[in-house]
């Protein structure tokens, strides 16, 4: 945990933004696998964890603004369960770690909640079954009504602050940066004619343990890069492909990074290769040269659109008047997701309490295939953390659809295209801080130019 000091602030800072009322959060609870003592790694709720710090499954707090308090509700452990799991802090203990004196029994909170009927209850989007049931239990809400009836106002007030990274959580972020340039760095290595990909899955998860977290997500490691999350790891890799690699630490602390490598299979990459890599490095340090308070995430997200296009139509897979391709959409057969997002505390930071309020601060998304993916469009700020991450991604079904459709005939070259259908694909993917005057790439340097690459598999 940091400091008590750090979870009583941000607790003061967010009562600032309300009157009177009850903040109410609840912890998250064990998951159960296949049955019920054999669960899910657990992992905390993560505004429960930035206001309270408390780590463990089972608790929930509660803000109440009129009688001044706030009250943690926990149960401690029973002989019985310390067989199992060994002395634990008690409920007390871990609440003074995060600046809270009062306590009281989990069963409680019901009670607590029902006394207070007739106040304004703030709560956040429920995201877990856990959460829906509890508040049907606590409030009599229908799971079908819990959405409508969650509190605006707390989930923005909570993502004004934690959009925002303090010194602590940076050297948190850069951390996790560091251990999964590591780990990218380890798989890199690996990546050969006859090496699989459940190896390489397992030694990235290796290098994430090792360090004393966990991974942010899971693992990425697939010859077949042009599926934007392909989570098997069941091939064997062969000469001629590339090996893209999305993975993530997370400290013990649960923040996280996020990052994405692509190396040959074969010690260099091929002309092919080069070319597309080349297409997608350039966007990528384009995107982030322009990354500076003020400028609209949104606008850096076309700017790279617009980057890819020129370097495909020198290539012969678009052509005409790429201004027109991408208002219309027409890139989106290469790159069809958005440039980046908010990190931090979650790999999609904040994303449970709505992306329109986190990636848009209100302003209604787009409806057009490969923009409506952008999960950050609204004018950066300083301690912003977020991803920039352009890819290329051949997808064979979507080029079938499309060039039977006719779709973009204007802009897509699809006869040249058919030498790419088994291409894959290619995505580069950095973690930044945006700064008063501009930006700084998060932790140690790892390869990202064709030469840095080739020389890893050297």
């Amino acid at each position: 945990m940091f400091p008590a000091r750090t979870y009583t602030e941000r607790r003061e800072r967010l009562k600032s933004s309300f009157t009177s009322g009850l903040l109410l959060f609840l912890g998250n609870e064990e998951s159960p696998m296949n049955y019920l003592d054999n669960v899910h790694p657990f992992r905390q709720d993560s505004s429960f964890l930035y206001y309270f710090g408390i780590d463990q499954p089972g608790y929930s707090a509660v803000i109440d603004l009129d009688q001044g308090r706030t009250v943690v509700f926990g149960n401690d452990l029973t002989l019985e369960d310390i067989v199992w799991t060994g002395v634990l802090p008690t409920v007390a203990e871990l609440a003074l770690l995060g600046g809270v004196t009062a306590t009281a029994l989990a069963s409680e909170l019901a009670a607590y909640l029902q006394k207070a009927k007739g106040r304004e209850l703030h709560f956040l989007p429920p995201y877990r079954p856990e959460h829906r049931l509890k508040l049907f239990r606590f409030l009599g809400l229908h799971p079908d009504e819990q959405e409508g009836k969650a509190s605006l106002e707390l989930a923005r007030a909570v993502i004004n602050m934690r959009v925002f990274k303090s010194a602590e959580e940076l050297q948190e972020i850069e951390r996790a940066v560091d251990v999964t340039v590591d780990m990218h760095l380890a798989a890199m290595g690996m990546a050969k004619p006859g090496a699989k990909e459940a190896d390489i899955a397992a030694k990235i998860t290796q290098i994430a343990l090792a360090s004393g977290g966990n991974l942010g997500y899971a693992v990425i490691a697939t010859v077949h890069g042009e599926t934007l999350h392909n989570h098997g790891h069941g091939n064997t890799l062969q000469s001629g492909q590339m090996l893209l690699v999305d993975a993530g630490a997370e400290t013990s602390l649960h923040y996280t990074a996020d990052l994405t490598s692509t190396c040959p299979v074969d010690k260099a990459f091929t002309p092919r290769q080069r070319d597309i890599y080349q297409v997608v490095l350039k966007a990528h340090l384009t995107a982030i040269e322009h990354l500076t308070p003020g400028v609209p995430f949104r606008q850096i997200h076309l700017l790279a659109c617009r980057t890819l296009a020129e370097d495909l139509k020198s290539l012969g897979l678009m052509k005409g008047d790429l201004d027109a391709a991408v208002e219309q959409g027409a890139h989106a057969l290469f790159f069809q997701c958005g440039l980046g997002h908010m990190m931090g505390l979650d790999v999609h930071d904040l994303e449970n309490l709505g992306e329109v309020w986190v990636g848009y601060d209100g302003q209604s998304k787009s409806t057009l295939f490969g923009i409506k993916s952008l999960r950050l469009a609204r004018p950066l700020q300083a301690g912003f953390v977020l991803t920039v991450e352009p890819g290329i991604y051949f997808i064979p079904q979507l080029i079938e659809r499309w060039k039977a459709e006719g779709k973009f005939a204007d802009f897509i070259n699809y006869d040249k295209l058919e030498a790419y259908r088994d291409f894959g694909g290619i995505r580069i993917e950095e973690n930044l801080l945006i700064t008063e005057n501009g930006h700084r790439i998060l932790g140690k340097k790892r390869p990202r130019t064709l030469e840095e690459v080739e020389a890893v598999r050297a």
